[in-house]
């Protein structure tokens, strides 16, 4: 059988012993605070500095920190403007739909800037690792007053121009950093239908998306269904013939259209063989080596001797009578009058749907002249 331990009340020793202990191991402690639970004396001291603090204190704190989140918010939502270093920003860190800045241009917006300030800002974002020199931020909207800046500071050598004036955008894929860009300078830049195949070709082989044709559609689509068909047609004529052209973006609308057809039918290497042959000196002189080319293409579709039905020969452009015009492309215009106005008929197998939008345009600007 176990046997029972036997209880013994402490002594009196014993008790003076064990609260001489207690009392050495917490020293630090006033005797009133002895037996309070530690987290009954936190809130205690929170209430007693909460109480201290004044009501003016506590509003002013509070309107503080209201500040700080507005602030914080403008920052993240890309509302706030700062000023940046001009060495801190990568004008390159997009490819460009702008191709080229007229000189004239630049000395007028660098005078505006110098008499009365850089009064829209740029748009940056931020780089997810530093570009080219160690910038900070990527340039996405404001090419032009950015180099500006930068020539006012290279001319001047004053310390304003060291920094400019810039949103910093929330950072976007690549695909929406594009679009921003094209919708900015659509809205403030006449860019040409050239520049605009131009972004829409480049931007689809840095896979911002999946080819071409998503690009147009994605980077314009607030325009219409016949300005994206156009743009596609000089979109395809930048891959095919970018790295010939001396004055692209010379290329009027008729005249681009009628280049973009010939490629689709094949004409490629003979434009080649015929922008290959000499230098022009302006955009006119370059059409007027490819226009033969084009002229012959049309000539061999429609030569007999490649089979099929013979087809009578082109009749002579020019007047046939003073209701009839023909043209050198082979469409004929005749004009006629009825009880509710004017009517222009045009007949000719060179009308296509992208050249009938394109005369409704000149017609419109004729009319609104």
């Amino acid at each position: 059988m176990v046997k029972r331990r036997r209880l013994e009340a402490p002594s009196t020793e014993d008790l003076s012993r064990i609260e001489a202990q207690f009392r050495s191991e917490t020293p630090d402690r006033a005797p009133a605070a002895r037996g309070i639970a530690p987290i009954a004396q936190v809130a205690a001291d929170s209430a007693a500095h909460y109480r201290a603090e004044a009501p003016d204190a506590r509003e002013a704190r509070a309107r503080l920190e209201s500040d700080a989140a507005q602030l914080q918010a403008a920052r993240d939502g890309g509302l706030l403007m700062v000023e940046l270093p001009l060495d801190q920003i990568d004008e390159d860190a997009l490819m460009r739909d702008r191709m080229t800045m007229g000189e004239a241009e630049m000395l007028e917006l660098r005078q505006s800037i110098a008499a009365n300030g850089l009064r829209l800002p740029i748009e940056v974002f931020e780089l997810e690792s530093p570009g080219r020199a160690g910038q900070r931020y990527g340039l996405l909207s404001g090419y032009r007053r950015l180099m500006a800046t930068r020539g006012l500071m290279e001319l001047t050598g004053a310390e304003k121009y060291a920094t400019i004036k810039a949103i910093i955008r929330p950072r976007a894929d690549a695909g929406g950093a594009f679009i921003a860009m094209v919708e900015e300078n659509e809205v403030r830049e006449n860019l040409s239908h050239f520049e605009r195949g131009r972004i829409a070709v480049m931007v689809a082989n840095q896979g911002a998306f999946a080819n071409t044709e998503e690009a147009v559609d994605r980077l314009f689509a607030t325009g219409s269904k016949a300005k994206r068909s156009k743009i596609r047609s000089f979109a395809l004529i930048f891959e095919e013939l970018g790295d010939m052209l001396h004055f692209p973006e010379g290329l009027t609308e008729r005249r681009g259209l009628l280049l973009a057809s010939a490629l689709r039918q094949g004409a490629e290497s003979h434009l080649r063989d015929a922008l290959a042959r000499g230098t022009p000196e302006d955009a006119d002189a370059e059409w007027a080596m490819i226009e033969p080319a084009i002229a012959r293409l049309d000539k061999t579709l429609r030569d007999p001797a490649r089979g099929g039905r013979p087809r009578r020969a082109a009749p002579a452009p020019g007047w046939v009578d003073d209701q009839t015009l023909r043209t050198t492309s082979g469409i004929t215009i005749r004009r006629s009058q009825d009880s509710r106005g004017h009517v222009l008929r045009l007949e000719g197998a060179a009308l296509t749907s992208d050249l009938m939008d394109s005369l409704m345009l000149e017609i419109r600007a004729l009319l609104e002249r």
